[in-house]
């Protein structure tokens, strides 16, 4: 199978055998965007021009990945993507994973002020408990998205980035290491940059491994949401009901939460728990077949946004954590 290359961007072979002389051809010019990129991380970063240039002449570029990343799940109504994450077998298993590792996540709340049953949730969510971590080769994703996918290219160049240092920090084999068509890695999926930002050596082993080692994972997770501001023994969402229109003001649109309940109940917005009249929160819409459901999220709503922006995932992390939690204390 022949491999897609990175240097003109269609299908050809660095290296082939001219078929006349037997001699070998010399290695076609990098696209010139790929070439900038790889200047810049020897101007900044002090990276072997062509070291770099060797690794990504080894790059395939993946349709496959651009075809996903340009239809995610998230984008499903609510009543499609609940069922695929929130199953009876995912909580069983996330009772067998914490379980597993009840003193870790005991050690990660006491820590990072982080419950078990979301660190549980959100690795349950992301890769099955570690079962399922990515088949892609991180460096393809990323430099796919990187070069072929103009709607976020910077941000998936920036990773591409964040990736060859977190590879020569850790020593890392770049065209070893696998991980989602999006180029998160390991057990939690960490996109590079948040791996190291984010991701501690949990089991003290002196080495942080996001792969291996579900201690690391579990610390990471707690550290990642702590970091973006976990308030601790604070709730999450709480149900509401909406009457009109002029709620649709308040709908969640990526911010923090800046609507007090005092203003929301000014918008048709009708908590269904008592709440602070100056308690902030944002208004969650979710898409049902017989008409939405809304609820109201506060910071740590938000704060789980930043593992992924979709509140569709947000709100399968939280009904998969209560589901694990009831679950666990049944037994």
């Amino acid at each position: 199978m022949r491999l897609l290359l990175y240097a003109f961007g269609f299908l050809t072979l660095a290296g082939c055998a001219t078929g006349t002389t037997g001699a070998t051809a010399a290695a076609p010019p990098l696209r010139p965007e790929l070439e900038a990129f790889i200047g810049q991380m020897v101007e900044r970063h002090g990276f072997a021009q062509a070291e770099l240039e060797s690794i990504f002449r080894l790059a395939q570029f993946q349709p496959s990945i651009v075809n996903a990343i340009s239809r995610p799940a998230t984008s499903k109504p609510w009543y499609e993507f609940r069922p695929i994450l929130v199953t009876p077998q995912r909580v069983t298993d996330g009772v067998v994973f914490w379980n597993s590792h009840a003193s870790t996540l005991e050690r990660a709340r006491k820590e990072f002020g982080v419950p078990e049953e979301i660190i549980t949730a959100i690795i349950g969510v992301e890769t099955n408990y570690g079962v399922q971590t990515g088949k892609h080769r991180v460096l393809d994703a990323l430099t796919t998205l990187a070069f072929d996918y103009p709607k976020r290219a910077a941000f998936f160049r920036d990773e591409l980035e964040h990736y060859l240092l977190l590879g020569r920090e850790q020593r890392s084999d770049l065209l070893s290491i696998k991980g989602s068509y999006a180029g998160a890695i390991g057990i939690p999926q960490f996109m590079p940059s948040s791996y190291r930002r984010y991701a501690v050596d949990f089991d003290n082993d002196g080495k942080v491994d996001l792969s291996g080692s579900t201690v690391d994972a579990i610390g990471s997770v707690a550290n990642y949401l702590k970091g973006y501001g976990w308030e601790t023994e604070q709730a999450i969402v709480a149900s509401a009901l909406v009457n009109g229109e002029s709620y649709r003001e308040a709908i969640y649109a990526g911010e923090r939460p800046a609507y007090t309940v005092e203003r929301m109940r000014k918008l048709g917005i009708a908590p269904q728990v008592a709440l602070p009249v100056d308690r902030q929160a944002t208004l969650i819409e979710l898409e049902n077949k017989t008409g939405n459901e809304h609820w109201l999220g506060f910071n740590n709503f938000y704060v789980i946004t930043r593992y992924n922006r979709s509140v569709n995932y947000a709100m399968s992390v939280l009904q998969l954590a209560d589901e694990i939690r009831a679950a666990r204390n049944s037994n």
